[in-house]
């Protein structure tokens, strides 16, 4: 049986395997050119959901899903009159909820279900404690009792769902800058901006713990990689449609970017995190270039909303106390 170190080794070996003919444009400065504005968006989440059964959807299996998916969307986004109710819930999801989105995901020309490729169910492998811990997560993580306890999107601190933070997940826009020796990862949403230093793969003191972690790149041939370690300790979810991720500070995260077409980036990690996994995993997703504009974010660390947000709080304490108080009164 391969230890830890060696089934990471393997994953990082996988991921490299599928070499593409393509050859990218270059820099000024004869990088690899992976510069511009990106789309992360497709029915593909994390997961693969209980419709499918294998990493790989037929094309009649994703048409259906797919027009599955595009039923939920209009029912949500359409038009409708202002005075009907609100819509059911009924597992609509935040991604179901703003965008119209891309179909399932094609990587290699297959559909694929889910991004997790390296699992048999492509689920994540959570260890015991850490799938309670998510579960729990999704009941009561966020709490309503001071502003740190509410999730760091809101706080403008990172995107939703932990934006361009390391692994990367299919949300919003990024735009890539390279530089010589730094490539510059900037998020659309709370306008964040992952700086990647080249070069020196040495990292911070274990004591320095920034927010979306410490990332070092280098090339591999055509293909970017970056390795995160020292993740900040308040950093450790990630939201992908409707589930939480668990990360812990010790996670190790090599990321791989491979420009694989005129209009497409291959992105790849594998996440290494014995405290919240029996196992590395690894996970694949497109990027698409997209002529779509960028605009202003408008998030602010004086969230005006938050003093609401913990009344409300208040006040659902104070309806669950009448009520407690209600059913004991004779």
């Amino acid at each position: 049986m391969l230890g830890r170190t060696a089934f990471f080794a393997a994953l990082l070996i996988a991921a490299s395997a599928h070499a593409q003919a393509y050859k990218p444009p270059r820099t000024s400065f004869g990088a690899p050119d992976l510069q511009g504005l990106w789309d992360t968006d497709s029915m593909t989440v994390l997961q693969r959901p209980k419709a499918f059964k294998a990493l790989v959807a037929t094309p009649e299996e994703a048409a259906a899903f797919e027009a599955k998916k595009l039923e939920k969307y209009a029912k949500v986004i359409g038009d409708v009159d202002p005075d009907d109710p609100p819509p059911p819930e009924d597992g609509v999801t935040d991604d179901d909820r703003f965008d119209k989105p891309r179909g399932l995901a094609r990587v290699r020309g297959e559909i694929r279900t889910s991004q997790i490729v390296s699992t048999p169910d492509g689920r994540l492998p959570y260890t015991p404690a850490a799938s309670a811990a998510a579960e729990k997560a999704l009941k009561d993580e966020l709490t309503y009792d001071h502003p740190e306890g509410r999730p760091f999107d809101e706080r403008c601190l990172l995107g939703g769902g932990g934006g361009v933070a390391p692994p990367i997940m299919n949300r919003d826009h990024i735009q890539i800058l390279q530089t010589r020796d730094h490539v510059v990862l900037s998020g659309e949403q709370n306008h964040e901006v992952r700086i990647v230093r080249l070069g020196d793969r040495r990292h911070l003191p274990p004591t320095i713990r920034p927010w979306m972690g410490d990332p070092v790149g280098w090339w591999e041939g055509d293909t970017l990689v970056v390795e995160t370690t020292n993740l900040n300790p308040r950093d450790r979810w990630r939201w992908n449609a409707g589930e939480w991720i668990l990360l812990t500070p010790d996670a190790r995260i090599v990321e791989r970017f491979t420009r694989t077409g005129a209009d497409e980036i291959l992105y790849s990690y594998v996440v290494d995190d014995p405290g919240a996994y029996t196992q590395p995993w690894r996970a694949e997703l497109p990027f698409h270039a997209t002529d779509a504009r960028v605009f202003e974010y408008a998030c602010h660390e004086g969230n005006y909303a938050l003093a609401n947000i913990l009344a409300g709080g208040r006040q659902a304490e104070r309806d669950t106390a009448a009520k407690a108080g209600a059913a004991t009164t004779p």
